[in-house]
């Protein structure tokens, strides 16, 4: 993320720096040399007056006064003197040192200027490679044809197709296989999977008769009908935003700048954003809030625990396609989504702090349930790719009954920032805990490999008590599906090659909790934005002044004016600045006069320590939704 642009620019060069304190001794050298000439004529002077004293007839004791005062007087000029020769000597050594200090810039500015040209002629190089692998027939054929034998060995024929696309790139897998092995109990599909995906993915859901019908309905609401007879229809809202600039932007002359800088104190123009900023980004994951609307109708805490992961895994299925960064937003920048009357829920993000840049997050859903997070966004540079790693947990409590359910995201990473097709995945494990009943779920998040004949973006996880006896197995894409698997027997299996002893789960056919919403039509040219994500810029009345709707660089590239949109951004950035320099001078002339000095304080969050989790989290403390009825909005600051 870029930081707003904190690095102030340069004022002047390095070769101006370097002369520019020259310059000024060298003058100062000439006053003094010009002080000196003025004290030795009237040294001189003063000497000459000092000698006619003495010639004159006085009393013996003042001759002895006026010929002290002559030699104070030659004294004063030989002092002078060496001063004026010091301050040469002086000037002559840093004349010496500049020219050393000349020659190691020199030398650092040719050190640059090689890297630079070394990274270039790699990234080429490593252009040409791909495009001559993917120019390579006969590799791609022999790896196809070699993979489908060994697939041929496990699945059977019935089997749907869970190939992937020969054009996919794998990339290295992480160490840990999978831990346990799934068996359809269905004799009709008893066969063995190398992963619980596999298997589940051939499973007939109506095979499943669960006396809970909170899964049998699982999958039949949509994005477009409306789930509560106790809600209003729909707003009519819009369906599309304009189709996305073809603007070029050469990707190098930014990076080569940015050698050696901090990446988050990089300021970047609007071309590498989307129209939203990251408050409306974390909004989205609310897109399937629908799956929690169930969660609350579930009598047993491990069932509701599935539809509490599968909400989990869902959040991701929009960052498939959407490699472009959001706005970071502005110190007190808030995003409403009140969808109270339509949907039975009120969102509302803030943003709480700018370094490190820090979002918190409240939700309520009159349907009985309230969830509430604190985000901050840690990022690093790899070189081919970028990592981001959310920090901060994700709270859901369910009203009737009491449980409280804690987790943490997995980490994202963009690759092929330089060269390439930009393309993201997730990657990590994700511990679902209900602090209520301690029943847990251990989401795996399996990232691309090389060598691995898995679906891709595969999820798989184990539903289990407080006793740590195994309920339900998940299992799914984080781009597509979560389906969930009722446990009939667990075994222990044979010992895998790493030495570890697999668990063998017998299963009923799977259910499936959640299914991705297809994209909008033309959605390629709206920065791949889902049906929700279209609305959530939409114009609204009666929203604070610091809502992120009416940021205007943003509005601006939402609209297609990028050039427009990226002299917004400066000005906002650099009012931004301003604030903050201020608010630093406040600091010091408060610890000065030795006074506490708060700082920036939230204006619709508080920060308390979490009872759960013992860490220090931002959390609603009410008034944002009662100053929008009085629409009283005196206490939100002038940012835009």
């Amino acid at each position: 993320a870029d930081d707003s642009g904190d690095e102030e620019p340069a004022s002047q060069s390095d070769k101006s720096e370097l002369h520019g304190p020259l310059k000024t001794l060298s003058s100062k050298l000439e006053d003094l040399s010009t002080c000196n000439e003025l004290i030795a004529k009237h040294g001189a002077a003063l000497q000459r007056s000092l000698s006619e004293l003495e010639n004159l007839r006085l009393p013996a004791d003042s001759g002895e006064k006026i010929k002290a005062v002559n030699e104070r007087a030659t004294l004063f000029r030989i002092t002078s003197n060496a001063m004026i020769n010091a301050c040469r000597d002086f000037l002559d050594l840093a004349e010496s040192h500049s020219r050393k200090w000349q020659r190691l810039l020199q030398h650092e500015r040719e050190q640059r200027i090689r890297l630079e040209e070394t990274i270039e002629q790699l990234a080429k190089q490593h252009n040409s490679l791909e495009r001559a692998c993917r120019g390579a027939p006969g590799l791609a054929t022999g790896t196809a044809s070699i993979a489908s034998t060994a697939k041929g060995s496990v699945q059977s024929a019935k089997g749907e197709a869970s190939d992937e696309d020969e054009e996919t790139e794998y990339f290295d897998a992480m160490e840990d296989a999978p831990a346990f092995i799934t068996v359809t109990a269905d004799p009709k599909h008893h066969r063995r999977s190398g992963s619980n995906l596999s298997g589940a993915s051939e499973g007939h859901p109506e095979d499943w008769n669960l006396e809970d019908s909170v899964f049998e309905s699982s999958n039949q609401s949509s994005y477009n009908e409306s789930t509560g007879k106790d809600l209003l229809p729909r707003k009519r809202r819009r369906t599309r935003i304009p189709d996305k600039p073809n603007y070029s932007l050469n990707l190098w002359s930014i990076m080569k700048n940015c050698i050696g800088k901090e990446l988050s104190k990089i300021p970047m123009p609007v071309n590498f954003n989307e129209p939203l900023s990251m408050l409306q980004r974390l909004t989205e994951d609310l897109e399937y809030h629908e799956l929690l609307d169930k969660a609350v109708k579930c009598e047993s805490s491990t069932e509701q625990m599935c539809f509490v992961a599968a909400f989990s895994v869902s959040s991701y299925s929009t960052t498939v396609h959407r490699t472009a960064k959001p706005f970071n937003p502005l110190l007190g920048e808030t995003f409403e989504l009140d969808r109270l009357d339509e949907l039975g829920f009120r969102s509302l993000c803030e943003q709480v702090s700018h370094h490190p840049p820090a979002a918190a997050h409240h939700v309520y859903s009159r349907r009985g349930w309230t969830l509430w997070q604190e985000i901050t966004i840690a990022s690093k540079f790899r070189g081919k790719y970028l990592s981001i790693m959310p920090l901060g947990a994700i709270h859901l409590e369910f009203h009737s009954s009491g449980n409280h359910y804690v987790w943490r995201k997995v980490t994202s990473t963009v690759h092929n920032i330089i060269v390439g097709k930009l393309w993201i995945d997730q990657s990590g494990e994700i511990e679902i805990v209900n602090h209520k009943s301690k029943d847990k779920c251990q989401l795996k998040f399996t990232p691309y490999s090389y060598f691995s004949r898995d679906v891709p973006r595969k999820v798989t996880g184990v539903v289990s008590d407080a006793d740590g006896k195994a309920h339900y197995v998940m299992s799914g894409t984080w781009d597509e599906k979560m389906e969930c698997s009722k446990i009939l027997h667990s075994s222990h299996g044979s010992t895998s090659t790493e030495g570890k002893q697999k668990t063998v789960y017998q299963t009923l056919s799977p259910k499936v909790l959640w299914r991705k919403y297809p994209l909008p039509e033309n959605a390629e040219n709206m920065y791949f934005f889902s049906e929700l994500a279209l609305t959530l810029n939409e114009p609204e009345e009666r929203v604070a002044p610091t809502d992120s709707r009416l940021r205007p660089d943003q509005r601006l590239m939402e609209s297609g004016r990028w050039d427009e949109a990226n002299v917004e951004k400066q000005r906002l950035e650099e009012k931004q600045r301003a604030v903050r320099r201020r608010r630093e001078a406040e600091a010091v002339e408060a610890l000065e006069e030795g006074k506490d000095y708060e700082g920036y304080i939230p204006l619709w969050f508080e920060r308390k320590v979490d009872a759960v989790t013992g860490e220090l989290i931002c959390v609603y403390k009410g008034g944002y939704w009662e100053a929008k009825d009085k629409q009283d909005w005196s206490v939100c600051p002038d940012i835009f």
